[in-house]
């Protein structure tokens, strides 16, 4: 027997009671977001981050940072030596995030976060913000398999090639740069292979992360299946 509209809409309310319950009397939850660029896994992030008020670490922002810094400093980004030492020299809250937002940057940062020299010195600022007190809500490529495999909710983000690149296109659109829909395509496409092919923690879904394809989904969708599979999560442990 199913059950009505009304009763689902009443257990996931209780889902939701209990699990901010649980983190309003002090238990410490880490979320693990991960996934592909443009999946949405940010946005998600954010929206679960402010609805269980926890902090929120935007891991890929480390590496554009660490790319930028390069880029600033007129060295070449596959120099690894360089990119090892503005990795160790980055701070948190250094980022200007329109500058490191952009497509160029992106790229850039893939190729960076190829160099386990530098997410080796990117792990354990990571991993410290993680380990906060309260918890914290961190995504990113290998929240879920590397930085935090203890984390109490894994969540990994997908969805097809061409949405994230309509997604790109338009999102670069709203903020007044050109957005060529099939180079953002191609990219989106190289950065999956070099994401995923990489030999030190590649992009991988964990073996007990749930899968949350948001191809069809809109944002408000998306984030409300992430809060349920948060709030069954709590709940089960």
């Amino acid at each position: 027997m199913r059950a009505s509209g009304c009763t689902r809409q009443a257990i996931r309310e209780q889902f939701r009671l209990q699990a901010r319950r649980r983190l309003e009397d002090g238990a410490r939850v880490i979320i693990a977001i991960d996934g592909p660029a443009a999946s949405g896994k940010g946005t998600i992030a954010r929206r679960l981050a402010a609805h269980y008020r926890l902090p929120h670490l935007d891991t890929g922002l480390l590496y554009r940072a660490t790319a930028a810094s390069l880029l600033q400093a007129d060295k070449d980004i596959h120099d690894v030596e360089a990119a090892v030492a503005a990795a160790r020299g980055l701070g948190l809250t250094e980022f200007d995030e329109d500058t490191l937002r952009g497509a160029k940057m992106g790229e850039a940062a893939s190729v960076v976060a190829a160099m386990p020299g530098v997410r080796e010195a990117l792990l354990e600022t990571q991993r410290a913000f993680a380990a906060r007190p309260g918890g914290a809500v961190l995504d990113g490529r290998d929240i879920g398999t590397v930085v935090a495999p203890r984390a109490d909710v894994k969540i990994f983000v997908t969805a097809s090639a061409p949405a994230r690149a309509q997604r790109r296109a338009l999102e670069l659109a709203q903020r007044g740069q050109r957005a060529d829909y099939d180079a953002l395509l191609a990219d989106i496409l190289k950065r999956d292979a070099r994401d995923s092919g990489r030999s030190t923690a590649p992009l991988r879904a964990a073996e007990d992360a749930v899968q949350l394809d948001t191809t069809h989904l809109g944002v408000e969708a998306a984030v409300a299946e992430a809060e349920r599979i948060v709030e069954a999560a709590r709940v089960g442990a």
